[in-house]
C-alpha cells in the first residue's frame, strides 16, 4: 500500500494504489480510452463520472468505496482533492494506467486531471 501525500496542511491519505486484477469479461463497464473514470459499486461507469479534460472536475453524489480507472494516454494522471475546484488539499498525482484499489470517496469533492 502506497501513501498519497496531500499538499495542503501536511495531511496524508493512505490508499491502495496497486493495480487491481482485471475484472472478468463483461463484469464491468470499460473506461473509454483517454479518460479517467469512477466505477460504481455495481461495476457501471456513469457518464458524469467519466472525465476527459485536464483540470478540476467537481463530484456530486460520489460516496463510499469506488474504483478509480486511469485510461489516459501519454503519462497523464489524476489526483483527489478534498475541496471543490481542485482545492482543500490534494493527493500526489497518480499516473499508473488501469484500475486502482477501491477507495472511500466520501470526503473527496473533486478529481483533477493533469498532464
Amino acid at each position: 500500500m502506497r501513501k498519497i501525500a496531500l499538499s495542503a496542511a501536511g495531511l496524508s491519505l493512505a490508499v491502495g494504489l496497486g493495480l487491481a486484477t482485471a475484472p472478468s469479461a463483461g463484469a464491468a463497464t470499460p473506461c473509454p480510452s483517454g479518460a479517467v473514470c469512477i466505477r460504481e459499486t455495481n461495476g457501471s461507469i456513469l457518464n458524469q463520472n467519466t472525465f476527459y479534460s485536464y483540470g478540476a472536475h467537481n463530484l456530486s453524489n460520489v460516496t463510499g468505496d469506488r474504483v478509480m480507472v486511469n485510461n489516459q494516454t501519454g503519462g497523464a494522471g489524476f489526483q483527489f482533492c478534498y475541496g471543490y475546484n481542485g482545492g482543500g488539499g490534494c493527493s500526489v498525482v497518480m499516473r499508473d494506467v488501469g484500475e486502482y484499489q477501491p477507495y472511500n470517496m466520501t470526503p473527496i469533492n473533486s478529481v483533477v486531471l493533469v498532464r
